[in-house]
């Protein structure tokens, strides 16, 4: 066993430190109590021993009034007692109480109860004293022969822990657990005696194994587990061996069990770099993912395939379309793990195969409902989109698919399509005409607004052809239905008739004609029926309200609801499309006709944008920006650098923008072949010329297990400085006591340690630090109660848990006693506010899944700023600043940064710990070169206290000062 286990030991919380019961009271609880109440007395003497009171007077009471009880219960907890008792005297030997405790626990071992003996047996496997041991030599043996198992399989490590620590007493250990292992038939007992025999002889383990090496397919699923350990370390010493254990692991990956097959293609993957072993392997790994239902062991194992695929690269991509299946499971998180790994590995050979599967899946997204549909959908629209920009050759009937699916789709997938189908159609020139054709063709079945937009770009950028013009042309001609749009809406309200009536059916703008409203309208009492102003002018508002209501092509409904930017976007698109009909076209009366239509268009929009039709009011901005268009298409015959702007300066723009993109991706990948690449200069390990060591490969699960449990010595190896800078004085110097705490911050938990010095020339007696929290603070472990001598100093801990990175305080005080008993001194600490810096971390998202969460988020906190920079620093060293102030990596791209401007605006992105998100947008401006930074920063989150907590760090009002 690894020697850090050794120091190991057991944390037990007490709530109170000032309800500890006084000794006088213990004693009396156990001479006068029932076995109840002596169970409680046990639990609280326990828990006041491991909080540091070693409270060595109780132990006689102990043995008298808790050692012959009868109660299982009280037994177990004795045995604990017995564990963390002192059983030395101040010289350093064994006291004259414990030979009683040596009886009582030989009666145990001898007892007719097979539980006391094995709980006593677990006990023997702690003790350390060859003094006490040596007597309870002979019943431990005994027990070996046991009838009952559970005594058996306690009884084989008992004799394991004797032989580690003290040799002496039993020399024959060795031989006497492998005779035991020969003739035992139980499975547990086999495996626990195997597992000891491995710790305490090498030889007597491999001496056995070699015995049944033929019988161990055939052995229970515990052997073969303990079975496969030793093979892994003995594979590093006996080379000579390696050869029959990999036949072994091998016929041990066909093993029903699925803990078997995983440790059986974990060790194969840990003796043998082998392709066909690393295959067969990972092949076990991906079986497992698929048929075991438990989540976490699907991402486990996924995890394992992803460090084989990492350090053998191109053996497993035959494997893609198996990890695939893995997509059967319904929790998100392993489905994303799956297509990640999946995209890792495509290749020419089998991206064919991955997209029709991919395809599958993503029409199944369409007719069936999955937990989670929408963000399963976005996954597999972003795997097709990977694979179609890796390799052309599918491009064309991805593209095909997906627009297929675009009337079918949610909002957000459909807007995640048109960004692909934007790429797909820039990158391969080639398939321009068949994508415009197609999106052209499905206009007519869009709903959403965002969709139209990108729709209506790529019509107006890549209709590069008369026909595809024409083609385009008529689509968004029965769009938009009859036009003038106020005109044709004012003639439905006409025709309307009064008081209330279904809709009117309107398609293309023509309505049909409305039936008769018949003669004036007689009550039953026979007299006439007369109306107010007020009842016509709510019968009007109704005849609107049904107008309105009424069925409308979908690009003249979006625009009657409101959407104005689609309707800008629309007066690009029909302004590019005449542009380009002039150039590539003779015919000028066309060109005209065209030119004529979309000027009617556009001021119809804007005539229509100010009628009562619409649900909301054009604005300023739309209005400019149509007319605009209408003013190009008046002058672009005059004016050449018109055309160069529709017609070319939008195409270089997003060109760029898909050149950067391409860029990060190259230098993403770039990165990740750098983490995994080996250098020329690298040290080549020859196995065979290296000097022969167990640690070097047959400790490995030991050395996991040690950096897991922080066994290491790395944080000996931090940075002193650092330590310094997070000193916080508790106290003044003037205080009797002086107290002041180095903050160490762990991931989810706060370690305070705290110095004591004691300034007066009194001892201090029963001195406690108490400490209490305000916000999602919680203190788990108290610093316990200590007597500080005049002129000295100590050391305390206190561990503080942290669930949130709202805002906390830690606060608190030293209570010591008086002169006299009655009399308490407190000493008020200073407050220790826990910096929410520790808890947030750089991230990254899409700029999607950024607007999503922007629209989602409630808690906003908007931040003034203004500060002086100083001479020479611009807006990009503010931005650079704020980020490192912040913890936050700026989303917008690099190329939508540049140039030199005195206005600045980007998005913000980072993560907490906890798994909270934190979104900001910065808008700022600098008058002037030297001027000062003035603007806003806008915080956003799910929570209150993470939009607070980063609005009021104190740094961000520091920024000009340390720029």
């Amino acid at each position: 066993m690894a020697t850090f286990l050794e120091s190991s030991y057991s944390l037990v919380h007490q709530d109170n430190a000032a309800d500890t019961p006084t000794l006088q009271e213990l004693r009396t609880a156990l001479e006068k109590g029932s076995d109840e109440s002596k169970i409680e007395t046990m639990k609280r003497t326990l828990t006041i021993m491991l909080n540091g009171n070693a409270m060595p007077d109780l132990l006689m009471h102990i043995i008298r009034f808790v050692m012959p009880s009868k109660s299982k219960a009280l037994k177990k907890l004795l045995y604990m007692y017995y564990e963390v008792c002192p059983k030395l005297d101040a010289n350093g030997k064994l006291k004259q109480e414990m030979i009683l405790v040596c009886n009582g626990i030989r009666m145990d071992l001898q007892h007719a109860n097979e539980y006391i003996r094995g709980n006593t047996l677990r006990f023997l496997t702690k003790l350390r004293e060859p003094e006490l041991i040596e007597p309870l030599l002979a019943p431990a043996r005994q027990c070996l022969e046991h009838r009952h198992s559970y005594v058996r399989k306690n009884a084989v490590f008992a004799i394991a822990s004797i032989y580690q620590h003290s040799e002496s007493l039993m020399p024959d250990a060795p031989e006497l657990i492998q005779a035991f292992l020969e003739s035992e038939s139980d499975n547990t007992c086999k495996r626990n005696a195997f597992a000891a025999l491995l710790g305490i002889s090498h030889e007597k383990a491999l001496e056995y194994l070699s015995g049944v090496f033929e019988g161990i397919p055939n052995a229970s699923e515990l052997l073969q587990l303990v079975e496969l350990e030793f093979i892994r370390k003995d594979a590093v010493q006996n080379q000579g061996n390696k050869a029959r254990y990999l036949r072994l692991i091998f016929d041990l990956l066909e093993a029903k069990e699925s803990t078997v097959v995983y440790e059986a293609a974990s060790s194969l993957t840990a003796l043998t770099t082998n392709p066909v072993a690393v295959k067969a392997a990972a092949a076990k790994f991906i079986e497992l993912a698929i048929k075991e239902s438990d989540n976490n062991v699907k991402l486990i194992v996924l995890e394992k395939v992803n460090q084989l695929r990492k350090t053998n690269v191109g053996i497993l991509d035959d494997l893609t379309m198996e990890i695939l299946r893995v997509l059967s499971s319904p929790d998100l998180d392993v489905r994303r793990k799956s297509l990640e790994l999946a995209m890792d590995m495509v290749s020419s050979k089998n991206v064919e195969e991955v997209v029709l599967l991919l395809k599958k899946e993503l029409s199944k997204t369409v007719d069936e409902q999955y937990e989670k549909n929408n963000e399963y959908r976005s996954l597999l629209i972003h795997s097709i989109h990977q694979c179609a920009i890796k390799f052309s050759e599918v491009a064309q009937s991805v593209v095909g698919l997906l627009m297929e699916f675009i009337a079918d789709f949610n909002n957000a997938s459909a807007v995640d399509v048109i960004t692909f189908v934007k790429e797909v159609v820039e990158k391969f020139p080639k398939l321009r005409s068949s994508i415009v054709e197609r999106l052209v063709a499905t206009l007519g079945e869009v709903r959403a607004g965002k969709v139209y937009r990108g729709s209506l770009w790529i019509v107006g950028e890549y209709s590069l052809e008369e026909s595809d013009i024409q083609g385009a042309w008529k689509r968004i001609r029965a769009s938009l239905g009859e036009i003038p749009i106020v005109a044709s809406e004012a003639r439905l309200l006409e025709e309307q008739p009064n008081g209330d009536a279904p809709p009117v059916e309107q398609v293309n703008g023509h309505a049909k004609p409305a039936a008769p409203t018949g003669s004036r309208k007689v009550l039953a009492d026979g007299t006439y029926a007369t109306e107010s102003a007020l009842t016509s002018q709510a019968s009007a508002k109704a005849k609107l309200d049904a107008v309105k209501a009424a069925q409308k092509p979908p690009l003249r409904q979006l625009i009657l609801d409101g959407d104005y930017y689609l309707a800008t976007v629309l007066s690009s698109t029909l302004t590019k499309l005449v542009m380009r009909h002039s150039e590539i076209s003779s015919d000028e009366r066309r060109t005209n006709a065209l030119r004529a239509e979309a000027m009617l268009i556009m001021i119809s929009i804007v005539r229509a944008g100010q009628s009562p039709f619409v649900k909301a009011p054009i604005d300023e901005d739309s209005i400019d920006r149509i007319m605009s268009c209408v003013r190009s298409l008046a002058e672009f015959s005059q004016k050449k650098d018109l055309e160069v702007a529709f017609l070319e300066d939008t195409r270089k723009a997003f060109r760029a923008m898909v050149q950067v993109e391409e860029k990060s991706r190259a230098e993403k990948d770039a990165l990740t072949k750098a983490q995994t690449a080996i250098q020329v200069d690298d040290n080549i390990s020859i196995r065979q010329f290296s000097k022969k060591s167990a640690v070097d490969g047959a400790e490995e699960i030991s050395q996991d297990l040690e950096k897991a449990t922080a066994g290491d010595d790395t944080s000996a190896t931090k940075n002193l400085t650092s330590k310094l800078s997070r000193v916080v004085q508790l106290t003044g110097f003037s205080d009797p006591v002086y107290a002041e705490a180095y903050v160490q911050v762990n991931q989810f938990d706060i370690i305070l340690d705290v110095l004591l010095v004691n300034q007066t020339r009194e001892t201090l007696q029963n001195m406690s630090v108490e400490f209490a929290t305000l916000g999602d603070l919680k203190v788990v472990e108290r610093p316990v109660t200590q007597n500080l001598p005049a002129l000295d100093f100590l050391n305390v801990q206190a561990t503080i848990k942290v669930s949130s990175t709202d805002t906390g305080v830690i606060f608190g005080n030293v209570v010591y006693d008086g002169a006299h008993s009655t009399d308490t001194q407190v000493v008020i600490l200073n407050d220790v506010h826990v910096d929410i810096m520790d808890y947030i971390v750089p991230a990254h998202c899409t700029e999607t899944q950024f607007r999503s969460m922007w629209t989602e988020f409630e808690w906003e906190n908007k931040v003034n700023i203004n500060a002086k920079m100083g001479k020479g620093k611009g807006l990009r060293d503010f931005l650079a600043r704020l980020m490192a102030v912040t913890n936050m990596s700026c989303l917008t791209p690099e190329a939508s940064l540049g140039g030199e401007c005195q206005f600045l605006s980007a998005n913000l992105y980072a993560r907490s710990v906890f798994g909270e998100d934190a979104l900001a947008n910065l808008s700022v401006e600098q008058e002037g070169d030297n001027g000062p930074v003035t603007g806003f920063m806008r915080i956003r989150s799910r929570s209150q206290g993470l939009a607070l907590s980063l609005g009021s760090l104190k740094a961000l009002a520091k920024i000009g000062e340390t720029a």
